[in-house]
């Protein structure tokens, strides 16, 4: 009877020590290029709030866009408890605007990463894809948390502004990606996608056979406004729109989600887009 007993509880807690949860406090974040024409909203005077919005919400790990190297280094210096991977878009090294993942160095360990172009050659450097107006990006990386063993994938992105097509056939290359890198592991796609959730973009990312869920509409509470771009508050708040998600797939559960409301006045803005924070588990 005893030998029986002490069986079941070692089942138990093996299954207790499978079964700990991963929680993580996810970003999306496009923090305006450094525009000089940008006058009271330049990064300069917005870098350390960035930061701080980091810092304050306790993020584990947020995909960004618009990113230069210099913001980039000042990034860096300002969230020592971060590391980082990423690339400029445009030379693979550091020319142009980044796409890159911060994440909590001490808590999470990067298994591999990479970044790839939405474009029909993926590994050329700099390529513009399809319809598309710019050279864009996906930075990757392949996760595993150090106290749980759990391992994951998160990718981040900034979609064409123009180029229909470049958004449909990216967010395929996308799907394909993390079905090569994590197979059936959680993962998570960052990104600002330049269009609604009413854009084809949308659709072939949560409606494709590989199902990726909108972590903004599965959330079981929701915080703040419900849009991103504001443009420095120059748009009303009835016609913005959101145009930053923050995807998942089935097997994470999204507890909340929150978008913070932008400043009232120039000098006081985060960026010219909200960032959305949200809670998972898996």
């Amino acid at each position: 009877m005893g030998i029986v007993a002490a069986s079941l509880s070692v089942a138990t807690l093996s299954c207790t020590t499978q079964q700990q949860p991963t929680e993580v406090t996810w970003g999306t974040f496009n923090i305006r290029y450094d525009n000089p024409g940008d006058s009271l909203n330049n990064w300069q005077y917005r870098k350390d709030n960035v930061a701080q919005f980091i810092k304050s919400q306790d993020i584990d790990i947020v995909g960004m866009q618009e990113v230069l190297h210099n913001q980039l280094e000042d990034l860096k210096s300002r969230l020592p408890e971060y590391a980082e991977v990423g690339v400029g878009r445009e030379d693979g090294k550091t020319k142009g605007e980044y796409s890159p993942l911060f994440y909590k160095k001490d808590r999470f360990e990067v298994l591999d990463s990479n970044t790839f172009w939405l474009s029909q050659y993926p590994d050329s450097v700099g390529f513009i894809g399809w319809d598309g107006a710019c050279s864009r990006i996906a930075t990757w990386a392949k996760l595993k948390d150090k106290k749980t063993g759990k391992i994951f994938m998160a990718v981040n992105t900034h979609f064409d502004h123009v180029g229909t097509e470049a958004r449909r056939k990216g967010a395929l290359l996308i799907i394909e990606k993390i079905k090569e890198i994590v197979g059936d592991q959680p993962a998570v796609l960052t990104g600002d996608f330049n269009v609604t959730d009413q854009s084809e973009a949308y659709e072939t990312i949560t409606t494709n056979e590989f199902v990726l869920k909108d972590a903004y509409k599965e959330a079981a509470q929701r915080e703040g406004v419900d849009y991103t771009f504001h443009d420095f508050g120059r748009i009303p708040a009835d016609s913005c729109d959101k145009i930053d998600f923050i995807f998942v797939t089935p097997q994470i559960k999204v507890e909340s989600s929150y978008i913070p409301q932008e400043a009232e006045e120039a000098g006081q803005f985060l960026s010219d887009h909200n960032p959305e924070v949200v809670h998972l588990s898996f």
